[in-house]
């Protein structure tokens, strides 16, 4: 399975399962709040090690 280029900066299991339960979403108030989730979790998760 592909992953998605966010799971780069998103590192977390927990991340990784709201990640895809966002994206999967239809809307523009549901863009905008992936967008805002993958700029926070981004921030949030830059110490952590890649478990990839």
């Amino acid at each position: 399975m592909n992953s998605p280029k966010a799971f780069r900066w998103i590192k977390t299991d927990c991340g990784r399962a709201k990640y895809i339960d966002l994206s999967s979403r239809n809307g523009v108030i549901a863009s905008l709040r992936l967008g805002w989730f993958v700029l926070i979790a981004c921030i949030r998760d830059i110490n952590l090690p890649n478990p990839d």
